[in-house]
């Protein structure tokens, strides 16, 4: 049986029939993914090794790698989230469109092509793969029937049916236990009520996000949501997490994104700080009395931190830091940064770097950086506003030296790296929450809509497109809870956060680029939050590990493992 050929499944899927493909479709996808291993091995492995040159030659094959076993881990966590609701006695004939629609296009990417981003398609033939294996793959009676039957327009159409009142019923029940959901309610009513009917205004005014809405999350515990509950916070998990950063960047990025300063800052403290740092610091950004931003990046070096230049020496009891850093979230408002610089120039690489709690004295718009050593400016920018982004020098700035992070120099890029994980959770929980407000602005604009006689969502290309965000948004949330629990369960998950970030990034900026299609020309208009929200979902894609970055990343985790 091939593609062509195969039996549709029934509409709606019989759940049983359903799953039970989906199971032996995923042990096929992985018998395929591990040729897509073997042959991107003889491309760079050497010696037993990952060779650094090979993979860079050989980009489109690596990378293309790590998207096909996102993908595939993807759909493992799909049925996973249907397995737990069919268990619980929860979900319906939405759950299984989605499963169904899900399966069935990413099992027939994998077949075809996948898009990594647009115009760039990388096929399993670029990864090595012998075309009897693929052709085996695709012969497989659960994957022909799944692509045949699954992405279907009748699918997409009884989907787009399903969810026509969503903005009122939900999208599809996200598997999420009792204590969630109500965390899910809270915040989803604070993002509708305080954050929603102003962000475009926000934005259109290229205005920081007003104090008072920073002062409402601290009191309703946003930035100590995972801070252990003896240094002030809530101890609720990354799961939580999730569902904060989810709702709130549905209401807009920036607030959304308010919460990651916080929990960057918390982390490294909690993972490299004293005893006594923690007492100190804790409990102040639990409650919202200090705002930190992260201050890393330079000019010049993007990702390649081992290369970073600012200088921190040490002067008695304090420290002069001269540099420049870009790049800076939130800066002139923060009143601590985390400060990476290098305390050792006779270190080269990462050795060097020593991770500072720096303080500074709070800014605004129109006196962004009032401290002695210290001058910046702001970067202008086409979304992602609501904080603003700034360049900044430092000039014999001082650091206590009891803020040096650990009290131990030459460990802050080894303290950096402890945050990676809860970094890239929260940003893929940023960008399903920014794909979810695509997709709610889309279909509200649909019903609205009226073209030839009739609602725009009756077109088969515009409900279509609206379904299928339904069904990639869950996939990409499932995705993004797995590595959630896999952080509150103790275990190393840069592997599943990375992919997780990579594969909402790109699903962030589908949904915004057809939710302005779907609005046609007003959605070009600046008048439309459409448009806010095209340029919000453009920066997932590259802040917290550029995609190319991510998924070399992702690619060498698995090869390394391998080998």
């Amino acid at each position: 049986m091939n593609a062509a050929t195969a039996e549709k499944l029934p509409l709606p899927a019989d759940p049983l029939n359903l799953t039970e493909q989906a199971r032996q479709a995923l042990s096929a996808a992985e018998t395929l993914l591990a040729a897509a291993r073997a042959g991107v091995e003889t491309k760079v492995v050497k010696g037993g090794r990952v060779d650094a040159k090979a993979v860079e030659v050989e980009q489109y094959a690596v990378h293309g790698y790590a998207w096909a076993a996102t993908y595939i881990e993807a759909l493992r966590q799909l049925l996973g989230w249907s397995d737990a609701l069919a268990s619980e006695g929860r979900g319906g004939e939405l759950e299984g469109l989605i499963l169904q629609a899900g399966f069935g296009e990413y099992l027939g990417q994998l077949a075809g092509g996948i898009a990594m981003s647009q115009g760039e398609v990388v096929r399993m033939a670029d990864m090595g793969v012998a075309a009897s294996a693929l052709a085996a793959f695709a012969a497989n009676p659960a994957v022909a029937s799944l692509i045949a039957g699954g992405n279907t327009a009748e699918v997409r159409a009884r989907i787009a049916d399903l969810v026509k009142d969503g903005l009122v019923q939900g999208f599809g029940d996200q598997g999420l236990d009792e204590t969630l959901g109500m965390v899910r309610d809270q915040f989803r009513r604070f993002a509708d009520e305080r954050v929603m009917p102003f962000a475009h205004q926000w934005h259109l005014d290229d205005q920081l996000i007003p104090i008072e809405i920073i002062q409402e999350m601290g009191d309703l515990g946003v930035f100590g949501l995972t801070i252990p509950e003896e240094y002030g916070g809530h101890g609720m998990g990354k799961g939580a997490m999730c569902v904060v950063s989810e709702e709130l960047s549905r209401g807009y990025i920036g607030v959304g994104s308010l919460g990651t300063r916080s929990e960057i800052a918390a982390e490294l403290i909690l993972a490299g700080g004293t005893e006594a740092q923690k007492q100190e610091w804790l409990p102040k950004l639990a409650s919202a009395e200090i705002l930190p931003t992260a201050v890393f990046t330079e000019p010049n070096t993007g990702s390649d931190l081992g290369s970073l230049r600012t200088r921190a020496v040490k002067d008695g009891d304090v420290y002069r830091v001269t540099g420049n850093k870009t790049w800076i979230t939130h800066a002139a408002r923060a009143d601590v940064m985390t400060l990476l610089a290098r305390t050792n120039p006779d270190e080269a690489g990462y050795k060097g770097l020593s991770m500072f709690l720096a303080t500074k004295p709070r800014g605004d718009c129109e006196n962004p950086f009032p401290a002695e050593g210290m001058t910046g400016g702001e970067i202008e920018v086409l979304g992602y506003r609501g904080m603003k982004e700034y360049e900044i020098g430092f000039d014999g700035f001082t650091v206590s030296a009891e803020n040096l992070l650990g009290g131990v120099e030459g460990q802050g890029f080894k303290q950096l790296m402890t945050t990676f994980e809860s970094a890239r959770i929260q940003t893929a929980a940023r960008a399903v929450g920014v794909a979810q407000s695509a997709l709610e602005y889309g279909l509200r604009y649909a019903l609205d809509r009226v073209q030839f006689g009739k609602a725009t969502i009756n077109f088969p290309r515009v409900h279509g497109k609206l379904a299928w965000m339904v069904v990639e948004i869950m996939i990409a949330r499932q995705l993004t809870y797995f590595s959630a629990r896999e952080k509150d369960a103790g275990r190393r998950c840069d592997l599943e956060a990375g992919m997780a970030k990579l594969l909402a990034a790109r699903v962030a900026w589908a949904a915004a680029d057809n939710a302005v299609q779907i609005h046609g020309g007003n959605g070009y208009a600046l008048e439309y939050p459409i448009s806010r929200v095209l340029c919000d979902a453009r920066i997932l894609n590259v802040f917290e590990g550029a995609a190319e970055i991510q998924a070399n990343v992702i690619a060498r985790r698995l090869l390394e493992g391998a080998n």
